[in-house]
């Protein structure tokens, strides 16, 4: 397959060539979330962990105020507000050519975001949680990270169920990137939402097929595999004993094409990536 396809997106005044895949660091400033929940709600540590992040060799930052992972409870909309615009504030003071995402499903709180200086919006609703949503983008003019999930953070992982996931995620893509275009919105990057309403299979059905959504649509494609239970249900292993695990699927994913690896361990993706690199590179020689 072809994992060379070039994409770029306009990140404000910046163009953002994804010839390489890149990395998307974490920073949850949740006290819930599945695997570091609690870690990063103060800014000084908010802001130190986006520098380790930076000086690792991470592309972009995504910074979330709202965990979702299964059965997570909803956040009031100005909690979110008061957990994400300051620290994104304060690490574009520290750091100013830092590139921020925010992990948000408020059309609200994205914009806030932005107007704070973040470069994308993160949305794993797909616009669902929130209508207003896609025209806030369309009007913000920034990246979106289209991710698909069945059902809500509180249902998804109830029943998970499909006839063909890869067939459906992919439709799913195609009629909400018509509707995105149609609004005007032109960077779009997939994340078929690992986790997000989908059983262990399903999940490793979407790993080994994620070069269909690029190949058919010609956009980039986002991998959020970072210490999720589709690693620990297999090892038997908590996310905190999931790095290992974690760093084994990044090669299949960036074999598959995909260009975004959005993780909690910065280093070890990069060093996952160059490794891919080599074996590109060598693949071809006799």
């Amino acid at each position: 397959m072809d994992t060379t396809r070039r994409h770029t997106l306009r990140c404000r005044d910046r163009i953002l060539e994804l010839d390489a895949p890149v990395v998307m660091g974490i920073l949850n400033t949740t006290p819930d979330s599945f695997y570091d929940g609690g870690l990063y709600q103060r800014e000084e540590a908010v802001v130190q962990r986006a520098g380790e992040m930076l000086q690792q060799g991470a592309m972009m930052l995504d910074i979330g105020g709202a965990s979702t992972r299964p059965g997570a409870k909803e956040v009031p909309e100005q909690e979110e507000m008061k957990r994400v615009v300051p620290l994104i504030t304060a690490i574009l003071k520290r750091y100013p050519q830092a590139l921020l995402s925010v992990d948000t499903w408020r059309a609200s709180v994205a914009k806030a975001a932005i107007d704070a200086g973040a470069a994308l919006v993160n949305d794993i609703s797909a616009g669902r949680l929130d209508p207003d949503m896609y025209k806030t983008v369309a009007g913000l003019d920034v990246p979106y990270v289209l991710m698909h999930m069945q059902g809500t953070p509180g249902t998804m992982q109830q029943h998970p169920n499909y006839k063909d996931v890869v067939t459906e995620v992919l439709d799913f893509f195609i009629q909400e990137t018509g509707k995105l275009h149609a609004l005007g919105i032109k960077d779009i990057i997939l994340d078929p939402g690992f986790g997000f309403g989908k059983t262990v299979e399903h999940n490793y059905l979407l790993l080994n097929n994620m070069h269909v959504f690029s190949q058919v649509l010609g956009m980039p494609v986002l991998a959020g595999i970072s210490r999720k239970s589709m690693i620990c249900r297999v090892l038997n292993v908590s996310p905190a004993d999931a790095l290992n695990g974690t760093t084994a699927l990044h090669m299949p994913a960036l074999q598959q094409g995909v260009k975004i690896l959005r993780v909690h361990d910065v280093r070890e993706a990069m060093e996952t990536i160059r490794l891919w690199q080599m074996t590109e590179k060598v693949k071809n020689r006799g």
